[in-house]
């Protein structure tokens, strides 16, 4: 492979901390979403959702807003909300400004889920993250987060205008 040309080949030393961030990452987030699933049957895509809606004013999203909060496209988002209904958790209903968008609320239900699943999702963050590592290594992972992200933002706000294309409901904010 190293003969292609015009290909930054990754180096011995990169190559190791590639696979050391991915497999901490992959790792990490499994085991996050075992403890949620194990302990509260929810995984971490519908506790991260329940934690936006938590912290919004009224804990009320328009749906635009609560995808691109949780990291979800909006079909996965419509998908997720739509479990989170069943449960009593959320609820959906038309904007009141508009009528074209959609919004998200936490209902009380779904409230106390997350209240009963916060003090085990902390606990897992805080041994298996904040405890291992030191504070110049947190403030570094801080940092590193906040570059990769960055480095990111154009890429993935042109795949949520991707998706929002490719959602050919006339309510721009409904479920697809």
């Amino acid at each position: 492979m190293s003969d292609v040309p015009d290909v930054r080949w990754l180096t011995e030393s990169e190559q190791e901390i590639w696979r050391a961030y991915m497999t901490a990452s992959v790792e990490f987030a499994a085991h996050v979403d075992r403890q949620l699933r194990r302990d509260s049957g929810l995984p971490m895509a519908y506790y991260e959702i329940l934690v936006r809606l938590s912290e919004a004013p009224d804990r009320c999203l328009r749906m635009s807003e609560l995808a691109e909060a949780s990291l979800s496209s909006r079909s996965r988002l419509s998908h997720a909300v739509s479990a989170l209904e069943k449960n009593g958790w959320v609820e959906r209903r038309p904007a009141d400004a508009d009528r074209r968008g959609w919004i998200c609320r936490l209902t009380e239900a779904g409230f106390a889920a997350l209240a009963a699943a916060a003090p085990g999702h902390v606990t897992t963050v805080r041994e298996k993250l904040f405890d291992v590592l030191t504070p110049a290594q947190l403030d570094s992972l801080r940092e590193i987060g906040h570059a990769i992200s960055a480095g990111l933002r154009a890429e993935c706000a042109e795949a949520r205008a991707e998706d929002e294309d490719a959602c050919p409901d006339p309510a721009a904010e409904a479920p697809c």
